[in-house]
């Protein structure tokens, strides 16, 4: 008889690494006992037993099926929990829920993402699923912003971006210091040198909620589709199957429906931005 896989139910999980990106935020690596294949965009349950569980996207290539990286940041009782376990520790993961990105639907145009601050968690796997088939795209562009130059996630990696080939990036922060060398502005203010047709062109936006707002006015103003627009909102995904009802998003659960969104679908609610 086939068995029927329980969504509720977390695999054991081991940490296999534990990662300081700035003071707030950590990269685990976890190894399931079980194999989690997840699709760039997705998002996995974290439980830490005794103390709860928190939704999260996975920031590590899809393509490694053994193990997972979840980047996060300390923001309540469940993520301070999980900042301060170890190598060795057992928590639990459930899923992948939710849709990921439609690179299918990518093949073929040009290519922008734009990422912002925590944001660069899910858009660092999703960057990595394009590398993995960069030939496919006409174009690819990346820009990315923080408030500040010690808040950039993967300082090394993105440093390794920059000398690809096939990838147009450029990077800003909201206030510079001595060290930084590059642009000064929110990340709207390098969207202007993307030379690319808007009109079929597709872009992808991920990060704090007030940078999503202005960064889809911006792309909307440059002449961006709105169906061509991929926003990833995520919420109080809760239960992760649409049961709790905590991330509706009017007609839509940003757990079961999204995270992944066409703008064109979710524009007209209200609460998008909150």
């Amino acid at each position: 008889m086939h068995k029927i896989k329980n969504p509720y139910r977390p695999i054991e999980t081991e940490v296999l690494e534990v990662i300081t990106e700035t003071p707030t935020i950590k990269t685990l690596r976890f190894k399931p006992k079980e194999e989690i294949a997840f699709k760039t965009g997705q998002f996995i349950e974290l439980t830490v037993p005794g103390v709860g569980e928190a939704p999260f996207t996975p920031s590590s290539k899809p393509s490694v099926k053994d193990v997972m990286e979840v980047t996060i940041m300390k923001v309540g009782k469940v993520t301070e929990q999980i900042h301060q376990l170890k190598k060795g520790d057992i928590v639990g993961l459930r899923g992948p829920f939710g849709s990921g990105y439609p690179l299918n639907e990518f093949k073929g145009k040009e290519v922008l993402v734009v990422g912002g601050g925590c944001g660069f968690a899910p858009i660092r796997s999703l960057m990595y699923s394009l590398f993995d088939i960069s030939s496919e795209f006409k174009k690819l562009f990346f820009r990315g912003g923080c408030k500040t130059p010690s808040e950039f996630l993967y300082k090394k990696e993105i440093s390794d971006w920059t000398k690809r080939k096939d990838l147009n990036i450029n990077l800003t922060v909201d206030k510079g210091d001595s060290t930084w060398k590059g642009h000064v502005g929110l990340v709207t203010t390098i969207l202007d040198d993307v030379k690319m047709d808007y009109r079929s062109g597709i872009a992808v936006v991920c990060g704090p909620p007030i940078m999503m707002k202005f960064a889809t006015k911006k792309l909307l103003e440059m002449g961006f589709k709105e169906n061509n627009l991929y926003l990833s909102m995520e919420k109080n995904m809760s239960c992760g199957i649409g049961k709790c009802g905590h991330c509706r998003i009017g007609i839509y659960y940003a757990c079961k429906d999204g995270p992944v969104f066409q703008y064109s679908k979710i524009k007209n609610f209200t609460e998008i931005w909150d």
